[in-house]
């Protein structure tokens, strides 16, 4: 089977910055090196509810996002570890329901450092929030952007598509060569 042409599939890829409170999601379209925007938003949990719950919530509203967008592929920031073990184990579970979705849906799914999320939007791997945001607006500029989770979630979906278009490259270099 000829995979040349599949590689020239545009891709749609959700990007996930998971938390307890908040799970940003971002949905682009990566066509070579056009990105598109398709929809971000903020799954909210409520911190009157017990945790299996707010995990509940983060569980359906991801399900829902995944049924509505339809994305290829999933990309998930990984869990930095902060000072506070509670919230780091907290933080741990919802990050294990942001790639749990994704699998159950039969998506691959990948998973980014947050310094290689910064190095892929910015070109710096300690870049500030706000310069990932200001590009943000320029990578993808008809987005209307919900939210700093949103962003976020937005930031790792365009890593995702940087890595995607270097590694789909690889592979049509290697069907031209005949390796594959």
């Amino acid at each position: 089977m000829d995979k040349a042409p599949l590689l020239n599939k545009p891709l749609r890829i959700i990007g996930l910055d998971p938390g307890l409170r908040r799970t940003g999601w971002g949905v682009v379209v990566a066509e070579g090196s056009r990105l598109s925007h398709v929809a971000n938003g903020v799954i909210t949990s409520s911190a009157d509810e017990d945790l299996s719950r707010r995990l509940v919530e983060i569980y359906d509203g991801l399900r829902n996002i995944l049924a509505e967008h339809r994305p290829d592929t999933a990309a998930v920031e990984h869990t930095f570890v902060n000072k506070d073990p509670v919230a780091t184990l907290k933080l741990g579970q919802a990050r294990a329901v942001a790639l749990l979705v994704p699998a159950q849906a039969g998506l691959p799914v990948s998973e980014y450092a947050p310094n290689q999320v910064k190095k892929a939007v910015v070109g710096v791997g300690h870049a500030e929030k706000m310069q990932v945001h200001a590009m943000i607006k320029v990578l993808l500029p008809r987005a209307e952007v919900t939210g700093a989770d949103a962003a976020d979630a937005l930031a790792i979906a365009i890593c995702h598509a940087h890595f995607a278009q270097s590694n789909r490259r690889i592979d049509e270099l290697m069907v031209a060569g005949g390796k594959r």
